[in-house]
């Protein structure tokens, strides 16, 4: 299986051709009126080296004007308007349907020096030097699922409550928001005569996309730019097709769209990248972001392609991390966090941190798992808030998946004796949510303050970080 990451260079050489665009005068503004009226999405992302996208989804023919600081460049077609056909996915073919995708994703860099941008008419949120106050969100559609039989309640914004919770964190006026995984969740039709989800999309078409995340998101799209992490909803026999048209921040490659079964092994994997975050004081910090999307959750072969592919990831994690002081580490699934699930019965069946990840990782860092300048791991998959620290070295754990999915039971406190989400790992401080909500991470000089709150603004749990030491104490 062979598994091409992208090289800085393929990345560069995008980038020019993005910037060659011919300069343009101001559109006119009936023509921003024009586009204004099909733009359906405009948001900022952040990929490697920080390198600033503006993307736009619009119902036009044709991709609209970026204005940087008065000059105007058209936007290029990251994706056309096109129906893709029905491929193999994680449902049955009965319960699947074709890809419509009825709109051009439009995407061009950024320069680092723009003070203003806009597209359509719209104020596009441009990064800042040092982002000091960010917003961790994960795990946010409405879950339509037909081999669970579990159809959230996509019509009652208090049953799935992700646009309210969007707009409470808006508010917090975000210099960076960041989504660890899983924007889509709606996939198979609601069953007839279900009003709690009657009338919803579903497939994995634009206009489930739309509903499950761009409708719902669109007050934190206008405040920060994002970086985005890939979930195990966005693998490619789920809604992959969509990470890569929509999300991923990485010029868009052939064969790595998910649009053909046979292509999965080169679609379902992507190299880590690192987005330094700007320095306070004499602290660079950086986010690494990982693709976990397709791991599962035992023990690889060492002679499995994804072990090797795994294995080779984590040594570019190494590098990367030592290109900052501070690194948080982001993925989907979570490596030093609990996993939750009630059973049929009624019990409550808890289990470590991915056991595939941890053993890949113990080949280089047998204890720690993580190089040193890794201080702190973000992740969702688990459908809480979860905030762990170690007495035995090993990096802060926080998992931020209680953003509007169908919610875990949390874990009883006080914890067992022993338990642990890594063998030979001790466990210092706990605590666990299922409140629908989202974590701030605010800098200060040499400090990191990071919480936790529900939708309503109620705090859930506080932790410092600061000189490798982390202190959390809960406020529930």
């Amino acid at each position: 299986m062979n598994l091409p990451c992208l090289s800085q260079l393929s990345i560069a050489a995008s980038l020019l051709v993005l910037s060659a665009c011919s300069s343009l005068p101001v559109a006119p503004k009936a023509d921003a009126i024009q586009h204004a009226q099909t733009v359906q999405a405009s948001w900022v992302v952040l990929g490697p080296q920080g390198q600033a996208v503006a993307r736009v989804i619009t119902n036009d023919a044709v991709c609209p004007a970026l204005i940087q600081d008065g000059v105007a460049t058209t936007m290029q077609v990251r994706a056309p308007a096109e129906t893709i056909a029905q491929r193999k996915t994680a449902s049955k073919p009965e319960d699947s349907k074709p890809s419509a995708f009825p709109v051009l994703t439009c995407e061009a860099p950024l320069a680092a020096t723009t003070k203003v941008a806009t597209v359509a008419g719209q104020d596009l949120a441009l990064p800042k030097a040092a982002a000091q106050k960010i917003i961790v969100i994960g795990d946010t559609g409405c879950r339509m699922k037909m081999a669970d039989n579990y159809f959230q309640s996509c019509n009652d914004s208090e049953k799935w409550a992700f646009r309210e919770m969007v707009n409470a964190a808006a508010k917090l006026h975000p210099d960076l928001v960041i989504h660890v995984g899983d924007y889509h969740y709606r996939e198979n039709t609601c069953p007839e005569g279900n009003k709690e989800c009657a009338g919803s999309p579903w497939g994995y078409g634009w206009d489930t996309w739309k509903a499950d995340f761009f409708d719902p998101a669109k007050a934190l799209l206008n405040a920060a730019p994002w970086v985005v992490v890939r979930g195990n909803h966005e693998t490619c026999v789920r809604a992959g097709q969509g990470w890569w048209r929509f999300m991923d921040p990485r010029p868009l490659e052939a064969g790595r769209d998910c649009n053909r079964a046979e292509n999965d092994d080169k679609g379902d994997y992507s190299a880590p990248y690192g987005v330094p975050v700007g320095r306070i004081g004499d602290q660079l910090a950086q986010f690494i972001v990982f693709d976990s999307s397709k791991v599962p959750n035992k023990v690889l072969a060492k002679t499995d392609a994804a072990y090797q592919t795994y294995l080779e990831q984590f040594r570019q994690v190494d590098r990367l991390a030592a290109q900052a002081d501070f690194n948080f580490f982001i993925n989907h699934h979570p490596i030093l966090g609990f996993g939750v699930q009630k059973t049929a019965s009624g019990e409550l069946q808890t289990w470590p941190g991915n056991l595939a990840l941890q053993d890949v990782m113990m080949s280089s860092h047998p204890v720690r798992l993580f190089p040193e300048k890794v201080q702190a791991t973000l992740s969702g998959h688990v459908h809480l808030f979860e905030a762990l620290t170690f007495t035995t070295g090993q990096p802060t754990q926080f998992v931020s998946g209680n953003g509007g999915s169908s919610l875990d039971t949390p874990l009883p406190l006080p914890l067992k004796p022993g338990s642990t989400p890594l063998a030979g790992a001790q466990l210092d401080f706990f605590s666990n949510s299922n409140d629908v909500g989202f974590m701030t991470m605010e800098r200060d000089a040499q400090t990191w303050k990071i919480q936790a709150w529900n939708r309503h603004g109620k705090l859930l749990t506080t932790c410092r970080m600061q000189e490798g030491k982390t202190q959390c104490e809960s406020a529930m």
